[in-house]
């Protein structure tokens, strides 16, 4: 079973940048698709990136398109969400997931814990 945790949440101001990270507990996830994933409140959890195996391919949502880029680091079983031009509109709780298709959080099996990321204007 792939466990994952993500760090690197907070608060920032309109403009402004913060980096995600999403460390998996087995190097078993360097097979695995990873996705971020982030649910304001009163919201449906929305697909925002995801790297696939083939290729280390990425895909966005057009809310981050150009804003947000998703990397991996298979050595250290690590994967990466720089956002960058951050507005209020991305304030949520923002998770991880593992194993799953494109940008369907229905379709990820394995998920981290969350993390907050605010952003004031």
């Amino acid at each position: 079973q792939v466990q994952l945790a993500e760090s690197g949440g907070g608060s920032v101001q309109t403009g402004g940048s913060l980096r995600l990270s999403c460390l998996a507990s087995v190097s078993a996830y360097s097979y695995l698709n990873i996705g971020w994933f982030r649910q304001a409140p009163g919201k449906e959890r929305e697909g925002i990136a995801a790297i696939y195996i083939a290729g280390g391919f990425t895909e966005y949502a057009d809310s981050v398109k150009g804003r947000f880029t998703i990397s991996r680091d298979n050595a250290k079983n690590t994967v990466f969400l720089q956002m960058n031009s951050m507005k209020p509109e991305d304030t949520a709780m923002y998770y991880c997931a593992a194993g799953g298709r494109r940008l369907e959080p229905r379709t990820y099996t394995y998920w981290g814990q969350g993390t907050q990321v605010t952003v004031s204007s």
